[in-house]
């Protein structure tokens, strides 16, 4: 980032807008639970997102490449992903951060062992439900109508003209 200078512009009102997806909150709660998962050796970050970038990138978690792959083959799906710019050059701070949620979410929901701290800190994802029905009740359901079908109870033809006469208005 040392040899990029500021931008203007567009390119300055696009990066205004993507600082300020940044979650201060939410830096706090991804700062505690990483210090959980990695051990108090990790240190703590100075507030902030340059603090949490710099923090992040150190030489204890240097290997970005390693831990995306990592996410990756654990179940974080590609589109949760930041790019390794995002982090290295500051860019897209954010989209770390979701990253790291949906990591953490992933993680709460598997319950597999691997997660350490407060499950109170990310969401459970929506789990499968498969339902098994047997023969017979598959074949009760095919001579049920249901209510969103609608209902032809009342129905007529009544009022009804025949296809391309028009409408009669009386006044």
């Amino acid at each position: 980032m040392a040899n990029k200078g500021p931008s203007y512009g567009m390119s300055r009102e696009v990066q205004s807008k993507i600082e300020k997806k940044y979650d201060e909150e939410l830096e706090e709660r991804l700062v505690e639970w990483i210090i959980v998962q990695c051990g108090p050796d990790v240190g703590r970050p100075d507030r902030g997102r340059l603090g949490f970038q710099v923090w992040l990138k150190n030489g204890v978690m240097e290997q970005v490449a390693q831990f995306l792959k990592a996410a990756e083959d654990y179940g974080v799906i590609k589109t949760d992903m930041f790019q390794t710019v995002d982090l290295f050059e500051g860019k897209d701070m954010a989209a770390v951060q979701r990253t790291l949620m949906a990591l953490g979410s992933l993680a709460v929901t598997k319950n597999d062992g691997h997660y350490r701290g407060d499950p109170n800190w990310f969401m459970k994802k929506a789990q499968e439900h498969k339902r098994e029905f047997t023969e017979s009740q598959l074949q009760e359901g095919k001579h049920v109508i249901g209510l969103q079908m609608g209902s032809n109870r009342g129905a007529s033809q009544a009022g009804m003209t025949g296809y391309g006469r028009p409408r009669q208005i009386i006044s």
